[in-house]
């Protein structure tokens, strides 16, 4: 009867216990030095490569497993890597241009996870809302943490954010000078 009684007791004492405990969230800021977006962008005639700058950044966790996160992209400095000299300066000047992502008037890029769903171990779905040039539109991608690193690679149709230079989907006769509508981000973070 003793025994019964302790158990009931133990039993009672961890109810309350955890009942009342709180799930804290951990937000951890993201190292904007070691972090890195690499991006591709398609043409009919091949490629080009390059790298933009986080400008801020966490992710939020509740007991190590990620909740959230949101990020800020300085589009200023988007860098062409695989150009040299005056082709290289050329092509980041027209990326910057309004042509492409009018960076004068819009500087930054956002993402914001709206949802998070865990998906295995160290892997996530994510549902978020991106914004570049002013245009809010909902993206989906998957995302694995590891430690404190965390990879990502993002798919973008750059005409839902009416970015149409050479799009076939808004201009015909364009031929080999076609640029698709779809790029690409891999994301590397450290933090």
């Amino acid at each position: 009867m003793k025994t019964l009684k302790k158990i009931t007791a133990i039993i009672a004492i961890a109810f309350i216990t955890f009942s009342f405990t709180t799930i804290e969230s951990i937000t951890k800021e993201v190292n904007t030095k070691t972090s890195t977006v690499t991006w591709k962008g398609y043409k009919v005639t091949g490629s080009h490569t390059g790298e933009i700058t986080i400008k801020s950044g966490n992710l939020v966790f509740d007991n190590e497993v990620l909740t959230g996160g949101n990020f800020v992209i300085d589009m200023t400095t988007i860098n062409v890597t695989d150009l040299e000299g005056d082709y290289k300066n050329k092509l980041e000047g027209h990326l910057k241009s309004d042509d492409f992502f009018g960076v004068s008037n819009f500087p930054e890029a956002t993402l914001v996870f709206t949802k998070v769903k865990p998906t295995g171990k160290n892997s996530y779905k994510i549902t978020g809302d991106i914004e570049i040039k002013g245009k809010t539109e909902p993206i989906n991608f998957d995302l694995s943490v590891y430690g404190n690193k965390s990879t990502a690679s993002l798919k973008i149709d750059r005409t839902k954010f009416d970015i149409k230079y050479g799009s076939t989907s808004f201009f015909d006769g364009l031929k080999d000078k076609a640029i698709y509508d779809e790029f690409d981000l891999v994301v590397d973070l450290e933090f």
